[in-house]
């Protein structure tokens, strides 16, 4: 089955020959000459598990083993043709099963992930260059001003992307994003698919993994920002040094047109100072490294007291001076803040017109994420990402004085990473923190009990006895734990996961999220019952055509945004193929339910099966009656459900929906 990023491409796919993307860059037929001139390609993957019908299948040399050994699933899959370095043309060869396909090779010369980028801009034709791409780089704080560019950006365009950590975003079209920053074939096929969505720009995130691995490759920014440099994945670039190599790769002609670099802190004063671009400097603290000669200087930052933004004046290089404002709490988010005012500036927003969108910017996933909110007993629950020693301070320097009480902390450190971070992360809790409770947070191989154990290392060099100091696992009960040891004027805080719906425990991924728990947790402390967000009817029932079907559909996504999405479709007088259609999109958009009613509309079915679907997640029901029914059972507290159809038939099913929701 094709990931879902593996789907994130044009509706209508570009075409292109292999005999043309030979010739363009220089590339040997190792097998199958007589074939390569007549194969079209619509598409190109470097994941076996992204493959759709037409690729060229990319099999990259890897740390652990080679991508052409998997040709073969590739093959399956649909890949028309391998692209590949001599050992894996030898290893292709050893594959009965994709035998029948040709095989390109790059020379020993080439740098094999920066001729993936530019073979898969060629392909898309380079439809990054029809958008305003502005990319976020550095430790802490990518995501946040990523959303903050975002809204910034809208001010100025009617239809603007997300590509980074949380999701992968077009217009009202998300799924989850399954990593930071996606290989360079599934980057360009979401340009191209932003460019065929009518966007015109794009915020997205831009780790040091995919600068070091080229998976940017083939893409020039129009703006570059710089967040801050702190100590995090060194078991992958060896010292800080090695790190900011790879985050200074970003700040290079070809790479970016121009810069924003945050100068509060060492790295990025020495960033703004060796950069071969232009370079706008912003410094946001009262002490920055960089503060003598920075161009955009922020004062009289103000922390609102009920904990929900921030205050700040940004003056700017031509005499410019605004008042903005942060919507989320603390220093560190003021410097989110003017950071990405300053890149949406640069990047064509009229000032003004950015600090009113990054102000008005709703909540971002798992970055000081309010939860539930103080009273009736209960203390204010937080979810933050923080997890590096840098931003665990600041994460708890911002909740510190909106809290009345105590401040209770829910905290561990990833396994198969950085060690040398975890005492530091205890001592640094320890040191901030009124309460701590150690769990787990993505074990991954190592045993979870000693990674707390390293945790709790930390926290006796400034705490010796231990006091108010719990070690609880699994971290759901670590959850349930701190809500049982807080009162209404104490704070709790969960940090480290933040958005992340996994959690990977000895190599398996189980689905979790704090946000989620934490409602959980909530719900049976007792007292004062935390209302479920109801459930959102979406009555669509009467003279729906395909038209309004496809408009219902992104409304459902846009409004299920972390709830669960149905989608009830009866009667739809349409082509055989147009139905086809409803179903794919739905499927596109990672509607959770999909039912379908009634024989003449099964074509929707058949069209999400084929769009890679879901098995039970997608229904063809016989009837009305069996619709209830299934709506009955299953509608909960939070779903968000679009009833649609052309003759009001649906009615039956539209009352079971509204039977649930109370």
């Amino acid at each position: 089955m094709t990931s879902p990023q593996g789907r994130m491409r044009p509706e209508h796919r570009p075409t292109r020959h292999l005999s043309d993307l030979a010739a363009r860059f220089g590339l040997e037929v190792a097998r199958g000459g007589a074939d390569a001139a007549t194969v079209t390609l619509t598409g190109v993957a470097v994941g076996s598990a992204d493959v759709l019908p037409g690729d060229l299948f990319v099999g990259l040399p890897g740390l652990r083993s080679h991508g052409a050994r998997y040709a073969a699933a590739a093959v399956e899959s649909g890949a028309v043709a391998v692209l590949t370095d001599a050992e894996g043309a030898a290893l292709v060869a050893g594959q009965p099963d994709a035998a029948a396909v040709p095989v390109l090779t790059w020379g020993p010369d080439a740098a094999p992930r920066g001729l993936l980028g530019d073979v898969s801009a060629w392909f898309y034709d380079h439809p990054a260059r029809d958008l305003t791409v502005v990319g976020v780089t550095g430790t802490n704080g990518k995501t946040t001003t990523c959303y903050f560019v975002d809204a910034a950006l809208r001010t100025a365009h009617a239809t603007t992307a997300v590509v980074g950590t949380v999701e992968l975003r077009v217009g009202t079209q998300a799924i989850e994003s399954p990593r930071t920053t996606v290989e360079a074939p599934v980057l360009h096929g979401l340009f191209s698919l932003m460019r065929e969505r009518g966007a015109t720009a794009c915020s997205m995130e831009v780790s040091s993994h995919a600068l070091a691995l080229e998976r940017v490759a083939g893409l020039e920014v129009d703006v570059a920002g710089f967040t801050n440099l702190q100590r995090d994945h060194l078991d992958f670039h060896g010292d800080m040094e090695g790190y900011f190599r790879d985050k200074a790769r970003l700040f290079a002609p070809g790479h970016a047109r121009r810069g924003v670099v945050c100068v509060d802190d060492a790295w990025g004063a020495r960033l703004a100072a060796e950069a071969a671009i232009p370079v706008d400097t912003v410094a946001t603290r009262p002490d920055p490294v960089g503060g003598a000669t920075a161009g955009w200087r922020v004062s009289d930052a103000t922390i609102g007291l009920d904990g929900v933004g921030s205050t700040f004046v940004l003056s700017g290089p031509d005499g410019e001076r605004v008042d903005a404002a942060s919507p989320l709490p603390g220093l560190v988010n003021v410097s989110n803040a003017a950071l990405a005012i300053v890149l949406a500036h640069r990047a064509g927003v009229p000032l003004a017109d950015a600090v009113a969108g990054v102000a008005s910017a709703s909540a971002v996933p798992g970055r000081m994420e309010r939860v539930v909110e103080r009273g009736g007993g209960r203390p204010l629950c937080l979810v933050d990402y923080a997890h590096t020693p840098d931003a665990l301070v600041l994460a708890l320097q911002a909740v510190r004085p909106i809290t009345p009480g105590r401040l209770v902390i829910v905290f561990g450190s990833d396994g198969d990473r950085d060690r040398g971070k975890r005492p530091m992360m205890g001592e640094i809790a320890a040191r901030l923190a009124d309460v701590l409770v150690v769990t787990d947070e993505n074990p991954r191989s190592e045993p979870p009990a000693e990674i707390r154990a390293a945790i709790l290392d930390g926290v006796r060099a400034e705490r010796p006895d231990l006091a108010d100091v719990h070690e609880v696992s699994p971290r759901a009960e670590a959850i349930r734990t701190a809500l049982r040891l807080a009162g209404e004027q104490d704070t709790v805080v969960v940090t480290g996961k933040g958005h992340e719906p996994t959690q990977e425990i000895a190599g398996v991924f189980h689905r979790y999220n704090d946000r989620d728990v934490f409602l959980e947790a909530v719900r049976g402390t007792g007292g004062d019952e935390v209302p479920a967000e109801p459930v959102t009817v979406l009555d669509a029932t009467g003279s729906a055509t395909v038209d309004s079907v496809r408009t219902g559909l992104r409304d459902l996504a846009t409004r299920a945004r972390g709830r669960r999405s149905i989608a009830v479709v009866g009667s739809l007088a349409a082509p055989v193929d147009e139905l086809d259609a409803v179903g794919r999109l739905a499927v596109r958009l990672d509607i959770d339910r999909l039912l379908v009613v009634g024989e003449g509309v099964r074509a929707v079915h058949t069209g999400a099966l084929q769009e890679g679907s879901w098995g039970e997640e997608s229904r063809a029901l016989p009837d009305v009656a069996a619709a209830a029914a299934w709506l009955t059972a299953e509608v909960r507290a939070g779903d968000v459900v679009l009833v649609t159809d052309a003759d009001g038939a649906l009615a039956p099913a539209l009352d079971a929906v509204r039977g649930a929701a109370r």
